[in-house]
């Protein structure tokens, strides 16, 4: 045994992300069937088999959405036509309509697509977004009178309303015409409108199920066009802000939407919008380094609008002026579009240091009180002042992911009020949680996954002691961030080729998530914190004698800086553009120390003894029971051991276990040794 001074113990930094890996079954025969099938790789065949896709019709008709056979809108919405009719009638009478629609990405671009087509159409209409801080979600009495006392006569909502029972039947009492177009769930009252649209009220079987807000707007203005014959020039551009509002609103990636957007990306590039054109600038979505324009590029990927272009729009509603959007997303003139896509750049910025500052400050207010009880409590709720309501979800978000448990955030409205947002995890139901304290709460809503409400601050600990009620519907193996894996893949298989296969799959996103792939038992070579906190990286493998190397990127993971030696990862591909050259890299999700390991400690498995060489010295090896604990034991030729017990980076180094010195095995020359130790007993008896 290479006899050196004991290195240091791992730092509380050396943590790794605190997750469980769902691999999904692999399926080797239906895999190589169906690609026989398709003439695809039986890579891509299991992918689709991971998405519930097993036989050939039904992986066609997703590779290829345009083979789609569609109903008409107008038979599976009932009252579709009857929104068509009202719309018309306004129009042709020149009676005033106004669109009220929401403030995040879906509702703004719900909101434009209709005051665009509908003016184009020859309506006289205008619009109204209720405030988030000051009105809260969707059309209030307010609202209403308003447009009464201003001449409107119909009104249309676009991605809210479905709920607004009380303002709605006030608009009717003023004599008003009311469309509620929507996609949220379905109270147990509907609202007294002349029209609902909302695809929560058709056939869960419809390929029109899954739209959201923007899709709903989109049918309603595509049948209106086509019903006064004037679609010339306009379908484009609904289109591209139905692409944008889907994406942006994490709308199923399936069905219709799967159709139009992979349109609409393709779209989006050539947009003749303004304010499109305006966002990718500024969003600095244009591929390539050699100076090529938005315009040469193919396509648009979905995470170009996740990552880039919606972030910009949903930061205006989250901090902003919904305005600068609808006027980005509605004006003609390229420099008003600049002018607006600037105060969106500008406004993100904001945006990123209010979730950066919010997202530090409650992480030491968890690390100081909570963190101790989260395996009793279950679930998180952290309230502090002069937190900005608007942003305070995506810190709730980022505290589910680092604590794996439900996070329900809050901040004072005023003294004796406070408001806030929920995340859940899988296992967990916010909705059902929040009317668990429906008598302790103002306003609540939600959905399975996500909510919000207000409460008294008199009633935070009763609140608080009540969801840890709620919470033990938990296990404690719940209370790890869910991390959902395709398939295995060595560095061998990572290069350009598979790459360009995994396209056939996009546009990827919620129920068509990109492909997530795990390598075990890489070498990290080098590893440093670049910008805010990400470590940048380069990984290993050898693989029959031959080194396969990669760069990597972990987003915000400078808590877990540096990185063992040695990892299981598990990783998106993405493709790197960089002076004119294309390389694939892999953007990390997941690491966890190598589980090859733990497969080596039971006897039953493997050999229990062996020989091996490394670096031209002699050891044997081992696995042995201490008292009911399985360990891997490793003796060189002067009588000295090494002991690692599963799942454990510090071993023992020494003559004998009391006398022996604590090693961090993930260090050389111990980590090589280890794996050597590993490779010796998983070998056949014959060869060593």
């Amino acid at each position: 045994m290479v006899d050196q001074p004991a290195t240091e113990l791992p730092r509380t930094a050396r943590r790794l992300p605190n997750q469980r890996w769902q691999i999904a079954p692999a399926k080797p025969e239906l895999a190589q069937k169906l690609a026989s099938s398709l003439d695809l790789s039986p890579i891509i065949s299991q992918l689709l088999i991971n998405r519930g896709m097993e036989s050939p019709e039904t992986a066609q008709l997703f590779l290829d959405p345009e083979s789609l056979v569609l109903p008409s809108p107008l038979e599976e919405f009932p009252d579709l036509a009857v929104s068509v009719e009202l719309l018309e009638e306004a129009i042709t009478n020149q009676s005033k309509i106004a669109i009220c629609g929401d403030y995040d990405a879906d509702g703004m671009t719900s909101t434009a697509l209709l005051l665009r087509s509908l003016r184009a159409l020859g309506a006289k209409v205008d619009y109204a977004i209720p405030s988030r801080m000051h009105d809260g979600y969707g059309i209030n009495k307010r609202i209403v009178e308003e447009f009464h006392s201003e001449g409107v006569r119909l009104i249309l909502t676009v991605d809210n309303g479905i709920s607004a029972f009380e303002p709605i039947a006030r608009a009717r009492e003023l004599g008003l015409q009311v469309i509620v177009t929507d996609h949220h769930d379905i109270p147990p009252q509907l609202p007294p409108a002349n029209a609902i649209l909302n695809p929560k009220l058709i056939a869960e079987s419809s390929p029109y199920r899954g739209i959201a807000g923007v899709g709903v707007a989109y049918i309603l203005a595509v049948s209106l066009a086509q019903q006064m014959g004037e679609t010339k020039g306009l379908i484009s551009p609904m289109l591209a802000l139905f692409t944008l509002g889907t994406i942006a609103d994490l709308a199923p990636l399936t069905g219709v939407n799967r159709r139009w957007v992979k349109r609409g990306l393709k779209l989006l590039p050539q947009s003749k919008l303004p304010g499109i054109q305006a966002l990718i600038q500024i969003g600095g979505v244009q591929p390539g380094e050699g100076g090529e324009k938005v315009q040469n590029s193919k396509t648009l990927k979905p995470e170009d609008i996740g990552f880039r272009l919606g972030p910009r729009i949903n930061a205006i509603g989250r901090i902003g002026d919904p305005q600068i959007i609808i006027d980005l997303l509605t004006t003609d003139d390229y420099g008003i579009a600049l002018t607006k896509a600037m105060q969106c750049e500008q406004t993100n910025s904001q945006r990123q240091q209010m979730c950066e500052q919010i997202e530090q400050e409650a992480i030491a207010i968890v690390e100081n009180l909570y963190v101790q009880s989260l395996q009793r409590d279950r679930v998180l709720v952290v309230v502090q002042d002069y937190w900005h309501h608007g942003v305070i979800g995506i810190v709730a978000s980022r505290l589910v992911e680092r604590y794996g448990v439900p996070v329900f955030i809050g901040t004072y409205e005023h003294e004796t009020v406070i408001r806030g947002s929920a995340r859940g995890i899988p296992e967990f139901h916010v909705f059902e949680a929040l009317q668990a304290c429906h008598d302790l709460l103002g306003k609540f809503g939600g959905h399975k996954a996500a909510g919000g409400f207000s409460l008294p601050a008199t009633n935070l600990e009763a609140f608080r002691s009540r969801l840890c009620e709620f919470a033990q519907c938990l296990q404690p193996q719940h209370l790890k961030p869910l991390l959902k894996i395709d398939a295995q893949a060595n560095l061998n298989h990572i290069n350009q080729h598979l790459y360009q296969q995994l396209n056939i799959l996009h546009p990827c996103g919620i129920d068509n998530p990109d492909p997530i792939f795990w390598t075990p038992n890489v070498q990290v070579i080098e590893q440093q914190i670049v910008g805010k906190g990400h470590i940048k990286m380069t990984l290993g493998q050898t693989i029959e004698h031959h080194r396969y190397e990669i760069k990597a990127i972990a987003w915000r993971w400078r808590d877990y800086f540096p990185l063992p030696p040695r990892v299981d990862i598990a990783y998106k591909l993405r493709e790197n553009h960089f002076n004119g050259n294309t390389t694939i890299e892999m953007e990390l999700l997941g690491v966890r120390l190598p589980q090859q390991s733990s497969q080596f400690f039971s006897p039953t498995s493997h050999k229990s003894r062996a020989t091996f060489e490394y670096n031209q010295r002699q050891y044997t090896c081992g696995i042995y029971d201490n008292e009911g604990n399985t360990e891997l034991r490793v003796k060189n030729s002067e009588g000295k051991v090494l002991v690692m017990q599963s799942g454990n980076l510090v071993g023992l180094l020494g003559i004998n276990r009391h006398e022996a010195k604590h090693v961090d095995l993930s260090q050389p020359p111990y980590d090589g040794i280890i794996q050597a130790a590993f490779q010796a007993l998983s070998l056949p008896a014959s060869t060593v």
